[in-house]
């Protein structure tokens, strides 16, 4: 390769077509999505459509509890989806998002 050039790398995925374990419908897999799931350190195929994957997603939303919390870095007041330890800091999605960030 010279200076400027840029090597373009070839995928070795190609579209697959999955069958939904929920409703049973076929869907397309893209080499794209595959990719991404290698990225992400997935090794398994999905097994729900993107559909049926989005209803169980809201299901799972509509029944979380939330629980009041005040954090313990900024102390504001908020909500987390789970019971906090007896003990613990609890953050605010903001300070917990800031820490995220900055990987702490």
């Amino acid at each position: 390769m010279r200076g400027g050039e840029t090597r373009m790398q070839t995928s070795n995925f190609s579209d697959q077509t999955l069958v939904c374990r929920d409703c049973g419908n076929q869907f397309t897999w893209t080499a794209g999505e595959q990719e991404f799931y290698k990225q992400k350190g997935f090794d398994n195929s999905p097994t729900r459509c993107p559909d049926c994957r989005t209803k169980r997603k809201a299901e799972r939303t509509s029944q979380r509890t939330m629980t009041k919390i005040v954090c313990s870095k900024c102390g504001k007041e908020d909500e987390v989806p789970f019971v906090p330890r007896k003990g613990t800091g609890v953050l605010c999605r903001a300070c917990f998002a800031e820490q995220r960030q900055v990987g702490g």
